[in-house]
């Protein structure tokens, strides 16, 4: 009977960990990305009337 190959699960499980931590890591940098886009748009201070006199 042949044997399980531990070290074979051990290594796709590590790939497909990695994996996932890369796709995280990507959708965390284009999330900031598109934040970062949508700032300059807007002012970056808005004074109240009241505020400035």
């Amino acid at each position: 009977m042949a044997q399980p190959n531990f070290q074979y699960e051990k290594r796709q499980k590590e790939l497909a960990k990695k994996k996932k931590q890369e796709e995280k890591r990507q959708n965390k940098l284009n999330k900031t990305t598109e934040e970062g886009d949508e700032n300059p748009t807007q002012p970056e201070e808005i004074v109240p009337p009241e505020a400035a006199t």
